[in-house]
């Protein structure tokens, strides 16, 4: 989470003598660095429906002159269907006051909303008993002790907290017995941003990754300054890096914290997301974390035992310039349809959105210039993000939730706004991406601070929504409104030998044209945010999927043939 960045110490807070030029910097880079406008999108569209829908939440961070840097990162969105009903249901974390970091009124509440199944939602927090202690930040769904029942664990700046789900609609608090209350450095708590469900071992229970940002106490931020005038969030070389954490899944409801013994806990950054793909193909899961103005991670997994951190070595510790980045939501995705998991994540005004494409080779190629995003991101700033098809053609597309991290930016460069408009680029299947947004509708086109996206198709019609996060304003739920003429699947994967949710198995599904299209269960998506972990495929004109292959983290191999489209599938792990 960093203000504004050019190379070094651009438009970033700090002593007044440090961005003295500020001004004068950032008005020539944006001069220079200005580009064709977005082209109209015919296909991709949204009607933003959350106040109709009855999907009403504010998120309250607790902003005070004091500039805490928790204030501006405040907070995650998590779709689960918590209940079974076949229906999405929302969770959306939320702050706590401060100074005392508590929920002390209802305003501050996280919120649970139930899916009615036609288009509306209702709170069901108390009755659910999932509102939360502490200052919250992301969320992580997963299903950790196999019972059928999608579980909740929260990122706080606080102690953690696990909910499991009892299955007749309430959570309990099990933080304390599965022993994820929080990792401490130096003795304090690290402040934990996010977080992420998978299968590192491949033992069929689900273990933890949590993402922890920086050393960082309440009311003690250094006061730093915007170009020599007003109080700012401060850049993060004020704050010391910290190390994430693995915590593995014991079988029997608790985790053992086994970040040391491999080889997480020896690299120290700013992590703020965290996501998960075999990039390999060695049946292991291993871990992107996006870091702010630290190197990036790619920890690669050395047979469910360590890890390796292979960041440099891969290609993806770095822009392209060979500067560390200020990385927030990152998606681990095949965007081209060769099967390789590619990496997507966000960053800040003039670093652009980075793109690595996976070469098979154990590396990464930069594809953000070629891909056209390093011109269509460079003015943006971005925090979550997510690798969806949104028009249903078979291409996945990208898609960001924007803000500029400075909250009196308007003040030092009146060129330059708070406020961001959201972006969606289409996938246009040659390599290349166009930024459609000014075609998505309407709504789309209304600024604010937003913050965390989770991605899920909350209607069942084929065509994956998106719930978004504002800091200190409502939350929007944009309904895909796409053309609803092409062709799709949604894969509901059950576990047996594999971990129930199959989180880690991965998909390839070959339509009657001969074209193959590659996916994979996670839930882990962007900043501190959690997704539908049903698969979803665009099959365009296709009316006939030819063949499913899935690869569970079992090593089990499972195919089906000649199976119809417009449909949610369930496939069960087969016994062998």
């Amino acid at each position: 989470m960093i203000p504004l960045r050019g190379r070094d110490d651009h438009g970033y807070a700090g002593n007044s003598s440090v961005t003295r030029g500020l001004i004068v910097v950032l008005v020539a880079t944006a001069a220079l660095a200005q580009g064709p406008g977005p082209v109209a999108s015919t296909g991709i569209r949204f009607e933003e429906i959350a106040a109709r829908s009855g999907l009403s939440f504010l998120t309250s961070s607790s902003p005070t002159s004091n500039k805490n840097q928790i204030e501006t990162m405040v907070a995650g969105v998590g779709l689960l269907d918590y209940d079974s009903d076949g229906y999405l249901d929302v969770y959306l974390v939320n702050g706590a006051a401060i100074p005392s970091l508590i929920k002390d009124s209802p305003i501050y509440w996280n919120r649970l909303f139930h899916n009615n199944h036609d288009g509306t939602f209702t709170d069901v927090t108390e009755k659910a008993g999932i509102a939360g202690a502490g200052y919250g930040m992301g969320v992580a769904v997963g299903d950790y002790d196999n019972d059928g029942w999608p579980d909740l664990f929260v990122a706080n700046v606080t102690s953690n907290q696990l909910f499991h789900n009892n299955g007749d609609g309430t959570f309990t608090d099990v933080t304390t017995k599965a022993g994820l209350q929080g990792a401490k450095l130096d003795g304090s708590k690290m402040w934990s941003a996010g977080a992420g469900w998978f299968d590192y071992n491949n033992d069929g229970h689900l273990d933890l990754f949590v993402v922890n940002y920086c050393k960082w106490e309440v009311n003690k931020d250094p006061f730093c300054t915007i170009g020599g005038g007003a109080r700012g969030y401060c850049h993060p070389r004020y704050y010391a890096a910290t190390h994430n954490t693995l915590y593995r899944n014991n079988g029997d409801g608790t985790f053992t914290d086994v970040s040391e013994e491999t080889g997480i806990a020896s690299q120290f950054g700013k992590g703020m997301s965290v996501s998960f793909a075999d990039y390999d193909g060695d049946g292991f899961m291993d871990a992107f974390v996006a870091n702010d103005t630290t190197r990036n991670f790619l920890f690669h997994n050395l047979g469910g035992k360590k890890f390796e951190e292979v960041g440099e070595l891969a290609g993806v510790a770095y822009g392209s310039n060979g500067a560390a980045l200020s990385g927030m939501g990152s998606d681990f995705r095949d965007v081209n349809n060769d099967g390789l998991p590619d990496i997507w994540h966000t960053a800040v005004e003039f670093e652009t959105f980075p793109l690595y494409g996976n070469r098979g080779r154990g590396d990464f190629a930069d594809w953000t210039v070629s891909s056209g995003l390093a011109r269509a991101t460079s003015q943006m700033s971005g925090w979550g993000n997510g690798v969806v098809d949104f028009d249903n053609d078979g291409w996945k597309d990208l898609f960001v939730t924007r803000s500029n991290v400075l909250d009196n930016i308007g003040s030092v460069v009146p060129e330059r706004q708070y406020p961001e408009r959201n972006s969606v680029f289409r996938n246009l299947g040659d390599g290349k991406f166009e930024d459609v947004s000014l075609g998505a509708g309407p709504d789309f086109q209304k600024e604010a601070p937003h913050r965390g996206v989770a991605f899920g198709d909350l209607d069942n019609d084929g065509r994956v929504d998106v719930v978004a996060t504002v800091l200190n304003g409502a939350v929007k739920l944009f309904h895909n409104a796409s053309d609803g003429t092409r062709h799709w699947i949604l894969l509901r994967l059950v576990g047996t030998k594999s971990n129930r949710m199959g989180i880690g198995a991965q998909l390839r599904i070959t339509t009657e044209d001969g074209r193959s299209q590659w996916n994979e269960v996670t839930t882990a998506v962007g900043y501190a945010s959690s997704s539908d972990n049903r698969v979803h495929f665009g099959l365009g004109a296709s009316r006939h999927i030819k063949e499913i292959e899935i690869r569970w983290p079992s090593g089990i191999k499972q195919v089906l043939h000649d199976t119809d489209v417009d449909r949610v599938m369930t496939i069960q792990e087969p016994p062998s």
